[in-house]
């Protein structure tokens, strides 16, 4: 048996740097007294959601990893709590800009950076404008809590990377998220089918999901209402935990990895993938 205890933070942001970092490394700790181990904090926790609108003012947030303070903050906080953290910044390499995680391990150490893969752009959503698209490929992080893949926000809506991460040896999807409210739409409400195309990965997987989004009201030039939601479904898809449409919330589920690698090999998805019938997919148009 290898129980392991898993949350989900969601919380509103303000434009005060620190007391984003601040709140989040509250929760933090609100949720490695509560037992966890693997911790998720939301995308770009560190601001409001700055790609709403397209201005150059915004290319300074970015920052390198080596030395980033927020990076060195959680690193600190992980080494003395003993929790995983997968950490999400605007960072900069190079000339280039990405919309990254740095994989931080219970010991503090930096495992690794993904890169968001799936650039999404639509009114209040103009992400390419500022990152360029990931060039780590989807990868399996070997943690003190377990085998984690990681994703990120429009990435989830995408099957098959959370099966790339699955193929990898994941044991567990991660996909840190900032979604809510349609600017140019206010009757879209996209809540339902955000939870349950990630639903989808945990089932098709057999492999638990974790989501974690922010909410409130993000204003000028154009306001987002993110509608938090986030949640964490078990390998079966079934909502075990499941935070308030507007409100903070530190969400903890409990898994036994061992059962569920037991249960994953006896419905036999894997073993009877056809991949050499998948070529397709490899291709835009569909098209072998």
């Amino acid at each position: 048996m290898r129980e392991l205890t898993v949350a989900a933070l969601q919380l509103s942001f303000v434009p005060e740097r620190d007391t984003n970092v601040d709140r989040v490394e509250a929760a933090v700790r609100e949720a490695a007294a509560g037992g966890a181990r693997l911790i998720l904090p939301p995308e770009l926790f560190e601001s409001p959601y700055f790609p709403k609108e397209q201005s150059d003012r915004f290319f300074g947030l970015a920052r390198p990893v080596e030395g980033h303070p927020t990076v060195e903050r959680f690193r600190s906080v992980a080494r003395e709590l003993g929790v995983v953290i997968p950490v999400s910044v605007y960072e900069l390499a190079g000339q280039a800009r990405f919309n990254s995680v740095v994989v931080v391990d219970a010991d503090g150490s930096v495992l690794g950076i993904y890169r968001k893969s799936h650039i999404p752009d639509g009114p209040g959503y103009s992400e390419k404008f500022y990152f360029s698209p990931g060039d780590t490929g989807f990868r399996v992080w070997e943690t003190a809590a377990g085998r984690i893949g990681l994703a990120i926000c429009w990435d989830q809506w995408f099957p098959e990377a959370a099966r790339v991460l699955a193929l990898g040896g994941a044991e567990i999807l991660c996909y840190p998220t900032a979604i809510g409210s349609e600017p140019m739409d206010p009757t879209v409400d996209s809540s339902g089918p955000w939870t349950r195309v990630m639903q989808g990965h945990a089932v098709a997987n057999v492999m638990p999901v974790i989501a974690a989004n922010r909410h409130g009201r993000e204003e000028a030039p154009l306001a987002v209402t993110f509608y938090g939601s986030s949640f964490i479904a078990d390998h079966e898809g079934e909502l075990v935990a499941q935070g308030p449409r507007d409100a903070d919330a530190v969400l903890t589920a409990t898994f036994d990895l061992d059962a569920v690698a037991e249960n994953r090999a006896a419905w036999g998805l894997f073993r009877d993938r056809r991949p050499e019938l998948y070529g397709p997919l490899r291709t835009l148009d569909g098209r072998n």
